[in-house]
């Protein structure tokens, strides 16, 4: 809390109308002060600037990224079945970035190695 103590008072005033010098001057327990603190809403300053990016991202947002990362993928798997025995496949696709999640930490799948071969191809689709 003192990392980001400048933070955190301003979310006590805007959400709560608590001073946090209320607990310095021992009008605001310390228990009263963590159940505050602990139930700060993810947009607040003080969550943000704990947590990073991280806070930004509920379910839902990590959710519609997999949906855009799936389709991405079979659209891409279509487009390499359905194009010309001679032309080159297409480029595979790049997943949606996530907080907390740097290049080197995104799982391997077929579109990062290779592309398809025919008998992959016919395997996904048959």
């Amino acid at each position: 809390m003192e990392e980001h103590a400048e933070a955190l008072e301003a979310d006590l005033l805007r959400y709560y109308g608590v001073d946090l010098l209320d607990w310095h001057r021992e009008a605001l327990s310390s228990r009263r002060l963590a159940v505050l603190v602990r139930h700060l809403p993810p947009d607040s300053s003080f969550v943000r600037a704990r947590e990073g990016e991280a806070a930004e991202w509920g379910l839902t947002d990590h959710l519609l990224a997999a949906v855009v990362d799936h389709l991405a993928i079979a659209n891409w798997m279509f487009a390499s079945a359905n194009r010309d025995e001679y032309a080159d496949p297409p480029e595979a696709p790049i997943p949606v970035p996530r907080p907390g999640v740097g290049a080197a930490d995104t799982p391997d799948g077929p579109a990062a190695d290779h592309a398809p071969t025919g008998a992959e191809l016919a395997r996904f689709f048959g």
